[in-house]
């Protein structure tokens, strides 16, 4: 019995170790967002399916966003950018007037996919609920418009409209537009709802740094009450299955930096865990 006891305490000491110093979001996991988005894309999804009525399904899209060299985004379309290969690699071209020129090679940018969750009906496919984890293409240049665009498009055929921003790279306040955030709501992530019964108005979950992330009420039909979905066990989860408590160096610096205020706290706590 005592044995027992031991190996569970043991095994409990193992989790709690793998988990994030953080009590919410961890800003450290933000420039690995791309296989975090992907976990808790599909997490989510997992988690949906088992609380929805029968005759919804929450399946995950995707589609392709390309970053530029000046630091646009496109989503769906192709794009090319030109690099300057190491210095063992030039090709000098002597131009007609004597100049010496460096040749450079042209190539295909890395296309990135993005997924996001639908919430449709059994049968018909009628689109009912979108649920969007932000990712930074969707909050700058041509990725923001072609998001907000988007988006604007599902609310006005009566969509309900789920945006789950952890990520503080990209202009926020641009995607909320043309609705402003009040000063005492501004805060490091937030969550933001377009309900079809009121296309009119945009509601605001603000999440601090400090602050476990909550649990949402996501919006279906009418007829059905909000399944709720808890958006820290999803982190959580992402975070212990993706090893990044093996991964990342809490001793370097955030970009972008945290707030003054937040990155004393941010250190004070990195030092009590000792990550620091």
């Amino acid at each position: 019995m005592e044995v027992k006891t031991l190996q569970l305490q043991t095994a409990r000491a193992i989790i709690w170790a793998m988990n994030s110093p953080f009590p919410g979001m961890d800003p450290y996991l933000e420039p690995h967002w791309l296989d975090v988005h992907t976990a808790i894309v599909a997490a989510a999804r997992q988690d949906l399916n088992r609380h929805l009525p029968e005759d919804l399904i929450a399946s995950v899209e995707e589609r392709i966003a390309i970053e530029t060299e000046d630091g646009d985004e496109r989503l769906f379309g192709p794009d090319v950018r030109v690099f300057e290969p190491p210095a063992s690699e030039f090709t000098m071209v002597e131009a007609s007037g004597g100049q010496v020129t460096a040749k450079y090679r042209l190539l295909a940018r890395e296309p990135s996919t993005e997924r996001f969750i639908r919430v449709i009906e059994a049968g018909s496919e009628r689109l009912v609920t979108v649920i969007e984890f932000v990712s930074p293409t969707n909050k700058r240049g041509r990725g923001l418009r072609a998001f907000r665009l988007k988006r604007k498009e599902l609310v006005n055929t009566g969509v309900n409209f789920v945006e789950v921003d952890l990520v503080r790279a990209g202009n926020w306040k641009a995607l909320l537009r043309p609705y402003r955030c009040p000063p005492e709501a501004v805060s490091a992530f937030r969550v933001t709802f377009r309900i079809r019964r009121d296309p009119g108005a945009v509601t605001l979950e603000p999440i601090s740094l400090r602050s476990r992330l909550p649990k949402i009420g996501v919006p279906l039909r009418s007829k059905d009450p909000l399944v709720e979905l808890d958006l820290q066990e999803l982190l959580d989860e992402t975070y212990v299955t993706g090893r990044y408590g093996r991964r990342l160096d809490y001793r370097r610096e955030l970009d972008p930096p945290l707030e003054q205020a937040d990155a004393a706290w941010a250190d004070a706590l990195l030092k009590g865990a000792g990550k620091r």
